[in-house]
C-alpha cells in the first residue's frame, strides 16, 4: 500500500509574482500576485491539501494571498523573514533566488512546523487600517511641527496650514475608530475590559483588538512569545548569559511598552511589581520588559475570562 505523506508548501511573495514550491523537490509554479493569479494558486493548494503553507511577511504584499488562503480554510503561517534567514544559515544555504526562497520556506515549514497564523477578520482588518492611517498622520504631524521651527518665513504659513489639516484628520480618524468599535459588539466588549485596566487607553486597546486577535485565546507563554516579550535563554555549560527578547509583533510591543510606562505610574499591580524588581537589583530596562510581559499576561487572562480589571484577581492571574 502506498504511504501517504504530508506536503509542506512555501510561497515567496513579491510585488508582481508568487513563487510556490511544494516540499523540497516537489512541484513548483509561478503566478501573478493579483486576483487571478492568487485564485489559481489557491485552487491548486486546495486540491493538494498541504499540512502547512509558510509565507514570509513582506510589508503587506502578502495580505491578499493570506486572505484567500484563510477563506479557503487552508493552514498557513506568516513568519518573520529574519527567522527564515537564520534557518537558511543554519543549514548552509546562502544562495538566494525566488525559486530557492520558495523551496527554503517549504523546508522551513516541514522542519520547524510553526503554529498556524490566526488571520484577523474583516472587521479587525478595517480597524487595523484605520489605526495604521492614524499612526501615519501622527508621524506626519510630528515631522511638520519639527520643520516649522526652522522653516523659512516663506513656507511657515503653508506648514502651519498643513499642521491644522493633519490635526483635523487625526481627530476625524479618532472619531471614526471610536464609532466603529462602539458599533461592533465584540470590539466594544473587549474595549470595556481592556480600558478598565489602569494604564490602558483608547489607542492601546484599539491596537490590541485589531492587531492581536489571539489575545485571550493562547496560554500566557504563547501570547508572550507571539508579541516578543518572552525572554530567551543564552546559556552554555556553566555560563549563564543574559536573557533577551526578540522577534514578535513590533507594533504591539511598541504600544505595550508605552502602556507599561503609564502602568508603572498608575497601575498598583504593575507599579508594585516594577518596584520589587528594581529593589532586587534588576536593571530598569529589564524590569520594564518584565512588566510588559506581566501586563500582557493579565490582559490575556481578562479577555479569556471576560472580566474587567480587579486588582486582587489580577495579582493572581499574573
Amino acid at each position: 500500500m502506498k504511504e501517504i505523506t504530508e506536503s509542506y508548501v512555501g510561497i515567496d511573495v513579491s510585488k508582481r509574482e508568487l513563487d510556490t514550491a511544494v516540499d523540497q523537490e516537489g512541484d513548483f509554479w509561478q503566478s501573478a500576485n493579483d486576483k487571478k493569479g492568487i485564485a489559481a494558486t489557491v485552487a491548486k493548494l486546495t486540491e493538494l491539501q498541504p499540512a502547512l503553507i509558510v509565507v514570509e511577511s513582506t510589508g503587506g504584499l502578502e495580505i491578499r494571498l493570506l486572505t484567500a488562503l484563510y477563506e479557503a480554510q487552508l493552514p498557513f503561517c506568516r513568519v518573520h523573514p529574519g527567522r527564515v534567514r537564520e534557518f537558511a544559515r543554519s543549514i548552509g544555504l546562502l544562495a538566494k533566488t525566488d525559486r530557492l526562497d520558495a523551496r527554503l520556506l517549504a523546508r522551513f515549514a516541514e522542519a520547524v512546523k510553526p503554529p498556524v497564523t490566526s488571520l484577523p477578520g474583516a472587521d479587525e482588518q478595517r480597524l487595523s487600517a484605520l489605526l495604521t492611517r492614524r499612526r501615519q498622520v501622527v508621524e506626519m504631524l510630528t515631522a511638520e511641527k519639527n520643520r516649522l521651527s526652522t522653516a523659512p518665513a516663506a513656507t511657515q504659513n503653508r506648514i502651519s496650514q498643513h499642521i491644522l489639516w493633519l490635526k483635523e484628520e487625526r481627530d476625524k480618524l479618532d472619531e471614526e475608530i471610536e464609532q466603529f468599535i462602539d458599533q461592533t459588539p465584540i470590539f466594544r466588549q473587549k474595549q470595556e475590559i481592556l480600558q478598565s485596566t489602569p494604564g490602558i487607553g483608547s489607542v492601546t486597546s484599539a491596537i490590541l483588538i485589531a492587531d492581536l486577535p489571539e489575545l485571550g485565546q493562547l496560554s500566557r507563554q504563547k501570547i508572550a512569545a507571539l508579541v516578543g516579550v518572552a525572554p530567551f535563554n543564552n546559556d552554555s555549560g556553566p555560563r549563564r548569559g543574559k536573557r533577551r527578547v526578540k522577534g514578535g509583533r513590533a507594533a504591539i510591543r511598541s504600544v505595550l511598552y508605552m502602556a507599561t510606562l503609564s502602568s508603572i505610574q498608575y497601575n498598583p499591580v504593575i507599579q508594585s511589581f516594577y518596584q520589587r524588581l528594581v529593589k532586587r537589583g534588576k536593571e530598569k530596562k529589564v524590569a520594564v520588559v518584565a512588566c510588559m510581559r506581566k501586563l500582557l499576561t493579565i490582559l490575556n487572562a481578562m479577555i479569556r475570562d471576560n472580566n474587567i480589571w480587579n486588582t486582587e484577581q489580577s495579582v493572581q492571574k499574573a
